[in-house]
């Protein structure tokens, strides 16, 4: 795990100055404190930061092929290295290393721009190539491993972090409109847009090809777009639990310690039983909770003691949440307003004193169905079959107010599309309207991908737009932000693009049947877990974020919304800003009042000037 970097003049008399990549690389060097280095030559530059994980001796980068031609930078891990090294190597290839990065290398040697298929990992990587005089740019297909790009008419640089591009001189730090408007939406913005109008993400699945001539995208990964699969249970079962195993025996390969994240949820329950299962040693878990109700320690106490797990907890005060919330708004890079960076933060930490190497339980929701929303956006469709849905709805919100029984009673005689916008919807169309005092519409990232599945039963298009925005856009960054802020890696084993293509498929009796959601994977678990841990309700990562914005930090928010110089006197109508603390007395807002918070110290932390260097 690591962070890259690079610049490229497309004139290519223009030489690349080292201290720019440098810039670049210091910046994040938290992402691998390790080993660090440079590439540049001529028009071309190169900058890594090495977190080491495999080959702990010969991994250094930027990494070149055997006549110096090629060059490497690479973030991640390939899970089937060592059968493409065999390939390659009866291919003519010849390796000095035993790493994963060198098997990238002489994979685009062999197959050129093909080279991403062949694969298996998380990754985000760039070659440059002196002879072909191409710099190939690629992102992994599930977007676990981040991607930023800036380009003008002079040059193009990319980064692990949107916040090593700032570094480049002259990049504009200019908001997107539209895409603070996505975000008040969302919590979060979808790739290719970031909150800057200047820089763009990478989406998950594609490759960029640059040359003096310019640059082009390419996406060379799609989820299946195909209707279900007719396959029965025992034939499901015995499909998932071999990609499983399998998909988790690479994920175990590494030369450092290396443990797991362990919430007590059936998630991360079910890695940890099967590190279990294929017979992991002495397996270090890490729990984190508070003392209030919504700590799920007992249940990864559980799930601890039933293994006999190296099990360690941490707590989490509110005193702890503002003190931290600036540094996780500087790690994040992007505005992502996500309660559960908040503890994640403070268990990566945690484990890093012990590990490594952390796995975790990210993306089981999105192939198996599990979350409650996608059980009730079903209901709707039988719902909205009868003729008078739409008005009874209309009628139902306007007696409900400002609260969330009218958000779901508008919802009433809509289509799929108009419902259900992903996971992580923070404001309505209504709301941002009133609050955002430049509302720009323009971007929906979201219907953008359902264009792409509208032929699709309705939950394999909602599973198929929360893989494209929710997934790698929320989800992933945080998982990849707080895990890096101390040089930890997090792997997703979930994620294993084999099983996210079985999974994919699968039929909807097989993931939500009878009100049971993530039917098929509590099936699978029910031989490995206590019964309590499968079958008790979701609760996500919960963080007791609605007791304290009313008690411990009531004044924090208001003082940080209403300040003058704050973000919401620039963007946001302070009414509106009123209105929502007051609300949150009655009905919980406090997802909505922490998204303004990360929205006003991303603001303040990234949105001024650039310091003048000598």
């Amino acid at each position: 795990m690591c962070g890259i970097n690079g610049l490229f003049y497309f004139d290519p008399a223009r030489n690349v100055e080292p201290e720019m990549i440098d810039r670049m690389r210091a910046i994040v060097r938290h992402r691998g404190p390790d080993d660090h280095g440079t590439y540049v030559r001529g028009n071309a530059g190169l900058g890594f930061n090495r977190l080491s994980i495999i080959d702990l001796s010969g991994g250094h980068q930027p990494m070149a092929n055997e006549d110096e031609t090629v060059w490497i930078v690479f973030n991640g891990e390939i899970y089937n290295f060592e059968s493409l090294h065999r390939d390659l190597v009866a291919r003519g290839h010849v390796f000095r290393t035993r790493s994963d990065t060198e098997a990238i290398v002489h994979a685009w040697e062999e197959y050129g721009e093909k080279c991403v298929e062949q694969l298996r990992g998380m990754f985000a990587f760039a070659i440059w190539d002196e002879r072909r005089r191409v710099l190939f740019v690629a992102r992994d297909r599930l977007g676990i491993k981040p991607l930023y790009y800036y380009a003008d008419e002079d040059r193009f640089a990319f980064a692990s972090e949107l916040k090593s591009l700032l570094e480049v001189p002259g990049m504009p730090r200019e908001l997107d409109t539209a895409a603070l408007g996505e975000y008040l939406r969302r919590r979060y913005v979808i790739a290719p847009h970031t909150i800057l109008k200047s820089a763009r993400k990478l989406p998950p699945g594609h490759t960029l090809t640059v040359t003096e001539k310019g640059f082009t995208s390419k996406q060379y990964w799609d989820l299946p777009l195909e209707e279900p699969s007719d396959i029965s249970e025992p034939e499901a079962l015995a499909k998932t639990s071999a990609l499983f195993e399998e998909a988790l025996r690479l994920h175990l390969v590494a030369d450092v310690p290396l443990g797991a994240f362990l919430s007590g949820g059936l998630d991360s329950s079910c890695v940890v039983a099967l590190m279990a299962k294929l017979g992991v040693a002495d397996i270090k878990t890490f729990s984190i909770g508070y003392d209030s109700a919504e700590s799920e320690l007992p249940y990864a106490r559980m799930v601890a003691d039933h293994f006999h797990t190296d099990h360690h907890e941490l707590r989490l005060t509110p005193v702890a949440f503002r003190e931290i919330l600036p540094k996780i708004v500087w790690f994040m890079d992007e505005p992502v307003g996500d309660t559960a960076s908040v503890p994640l933060y403070y268990l990566a930490q945690f484990a890093r004193r012990h590990v490594t190497v952390a796995l975790s339980g990210e993306g089981s929701d999105e192939l198996f169905g599990g979350y409650p929303i996608y059980r009730r956006m079903l209901a709707y469709e039988r719902v909205n079959q009868l003729p008078l849905a739409q008005p009874v709805g209309r009628m139902l919100a306007a007696v409900a107010g400002d609260t969330k029984l009218s958000k779901y009673a508008e919802m009433l005689g809509h289509p799929l599309e108009w419902r259900y916008g992903g996971v992580g919807g923070l404001f309505s169309a209504r709301q941002v309207h009133r609050l955002y005092l430049a509302a720009d519409p323009s971007l929906n990232s979201v219907a953008a991908a359902y264009g792409n599945c509208g032929h699709l039963p309705a939950l394999q298009r909602m599973s198929y737009v929360d893989l494209k925005t929710w997934l790698p856009d929320d989800l992933l960054v945080k998982a990849d932000r707080m895990s890096m802020a101390h040089s930890l890696e997090l792997r997703v084993p979930f994620l294993d693009h084999h099983l996210v293509e079985f999974a994919a498929r699968l039929p909807r009796k097989l993931k939500i049947r009878g009100g049971v959601t993530k039917y098929l994977l509590k099936k699978w678990a029910e031989p490995l877990l206590p019964r309590d841990i499968i079958y008790r309700p979701k609760k996500g990562f919960p963080v007791p974020t609605k007791t304290w914005f009313r008690n411990d930090l009531s004044g924090f928010a208001r003082e940080t919304l209403l300040d003058s110089a704050g973000v919401s006197r620039q963007f946001l109508s302070t009414a509106e800003l009123e209105h929502l603390l007051d609300m949150h007395e009655r009905e919980d807002r406090s997802e909505q009042i922490y998204s303004l918070l990360v929205l006003d110290h991303w603001c303040r932390e990234f949105l001024k000037p650039a310091p003048v260097r000598s």
